[in-house]
């Protein structure tokens, strides 16, 4: 993961700029197919925690370069992020006491103005050497045994309480009490105001609760009510995920999959002529790689079904099926080498994995071909013959069928 992570952000910050890394990482559906194309089980609270330490552990050798540096974590790496920000700010020059500043903003944010019943365990803060920065940072709910990932992003950043994540991804339900958003300005003004005036008036009015057993009564019944503001359009993308972690039919859709195999089958004989005289894994790998550039150059749209990119490496819990550890190597090698290439002013092998996403966008209204079961079983069929593991072993030791719909 933390190669072929490392390769996927230097083909993106080569062709598109450090920028687009940022926006990148700040959208949910992006983030989620990032870590299903590197392997990781697509529906799972350690994908967020996977991603971003593999990022940090293979971006750094190459952060001076890229100009993109990764701090924080999980736990304990997440304190450290106030000093790993002040180191990067003494070797750029960036001004780290104002990064220093938003990091600990955007955690006290997701922890206190948003209760949500969520507790903050990873904080990651990414920041360019154009002092540009996103946050991914994630909390749990024990009870429920599930996760909330909030993105934020510098970009177009106006406050840090009028509604600023860039997204959240995780299921709304239960009450939510949201200090940052929008809507709550005079909420805001009104707890200032407490503040600002001691604790007589506070005390008045709780006496009064308590007199007249009236929970409803007005903090300030003595003001004029000021007309809120219209509440702006916000489009932001909020990813929902079912309560399955097994890849299943209906998380897929399957135009974009054919799409995508027809133009491996395509362009590959085309572009990718040696590879393809592989033994075992060339026509294979051409067909991750297809999933692989769409990370790197799909229109955000073709995102909102990240468990399709589970099919370029499978998932280390077996679902859709075993990682294909030789494909998985094949794939890092031949973008590493286009990327190698490109820093040298050769860009056509880069080229050519572009065209293996374009080929699939032309060809998504009219390809067809097998059933989602039968692309999976073939998949699990040949998992020994593509060094396929999970964490549980090797392919041998999973034989259940893939679940369904």
């Amino acid at each position: 993961m933390t190669r072929l992570g490392r390769v996927i952000v230097e083909a993106i910050a080569l062709h598109y700029g450090r920028d687009e890394v940022l926006r990148r990482l700040a959208h949910p559906f992006w983030f989620q197919s990032f870590g299903a194309v590197m392997g990781m089980d697509w529906h799972s609270s350690g994908i967020t925690t996977s991603v971003m330490g593999a990022l940090k552990r293979g971006l750094a050798p190459l952060e001076r370069e890229l100009g993109i540096y990764v701090c924080g974590g999980k736990g304990a790496h997440s304190r450290k992020t106030p000093a790993e920000l002040l180191t990067i700010g003494e070797r750029t020059g960036l001004d780290a006491a104002s990064l220093v500043h938003a990091s600990r903003l955007v955690a006290k944010v997701d922890s206190a103005a948003v209760q949500d019943g969520f507790d903050l365990y990873l904080h990651t803060f990414v920041v360019t050497a154009d002092g540009r920065w996103c946050v991914v940072q994630q909390g749990m709910n024990e009870q429920r045994r599930e996760a909330r990932r909030y993105h934020w992003l510098s970009e177009n950043l106006q406050s840090f309480l009028d509604s600023p994540h860039a997204a959240i991804e995780g299921r709304n339900r239960g009450s939510i009490v949201n200090l940052a958003d929008a809507r709550a300005a005079r909420n805001r003004e009104a707890g200032l105001e407490l503040v600002q005036t001691g604790p007589d008036r506070t005390i008045g009015v709780l006496k009064r609760v308590r007199d007249r057993g009236n929970a409803a009564l007005d903090l300030f019944a003595n003001t004029d009510p000021t007309p809120l503001p219209p509440l702006p359009e916000l489009d932001l993308p909020h990813l929902r995920m079912p309560a399955h972690h097994d890849v299943r039919a209906s998380d897929v859709v399957l135009k974009r999959l054919h799409a995508v195999l027809s133009a491996a089958a395509d362009r590959g004989p085309k572009d990718f002529s040696e590879l393809l005289l592989t033994p075992g894994v060339g026509a294979r790998t051409v067909a991750s790689l297809a999933l692989v550039a769409e990370i790197v150059y799909g229109a955000p749209s073709r995102f909102s079904d990240p468990a399709r990119f589970a099919f370029a490496h499978g998932g280390k819990d077996g679902h859709p099926f075993p990682v294909p550890i030789e494909v998985y190597d094949e794939t890092i090698r031949v973008l590493k080498d286009a990327v190698s290439q490109a820093k040298l002013g050769n860009d056509e092998k880069l080229a050519a994995v572009r065209r293996l996403d374009e080929q699939a966008r032309a060809l998504e209204c009219v390809a067809t071909g097998a059933s989602f079961d039968a692309l999976v079983g073939e998949e699990r069929r040949r998992a020994g013959e593509y060094g396929g593991r999970t964490v549980f072993g090797g392919s041998a030791s999973l034989d259940s069928p893939q679940s369904t719909d």
